[in-house]
């Protein structure tokens, strides 16, 4: 069984990553190298999240359909672009949008994309969680 952080981390993050590479390289023609730096990840990573080899892309097509979602993201990449630098503040955007997925239950779709077997009391559980925020103590 996947932990919610475990999804988070080995499909949500790439495909979020995968998105924004493509942004900034095709809608504000900044080079790999850069965006490499930007996302604290290898220009190799880059190469691979642009070209489409890195990243699911069901989940990317999934992620870009939400509008709220795609409006963060355009928020994020906007203000990448603009300070060419991980900031503070394109942090905190990006904590807010992996927040965003799991509280809105998005995150639950990809879950169950991944294992389609998943014990209905337990995803119940792992809901009211997510539902509850971060923080909360059984």
């Amino acid at each position: 069984m996947l932990l919610p952080a475990e999804i988070e981390s080995k499909t949500l993050i790439p495909a979020l990553r995968a998105i924004l590479a493509k942004k900034l390289a095709e809608t504000h023609k900044i080079r790999e190298d850069e965006i490499s730096k930007m996302l604290g990840v290898t220009q190799a990573a880059i190469s691979n999240y642009i070209r489409g080899t890195r990243g699911d892309p069901k989940l990317i097509t999934k992620l870009l359909s939400e509008g709220q979602v795609a409006k963060m993201i355009d928020e994020i990449s906007d203000n990448l672009a603009s300070n060419m630098a991980y900031t503070p503040a394109s942090l905190s955007k990006f904590i807010g949008l992996c927040n965003y997925i799991k509280s809105s239950l998005l995150i639950c779709d990809i879950h169950h994309n991944l294992e389609s077997h998943i014990d209905e009391t337990i995803c119940k559980e792992c809901e009211n969680m997510l539902l509850k925020g971060p923080g909360s103590v059984y």
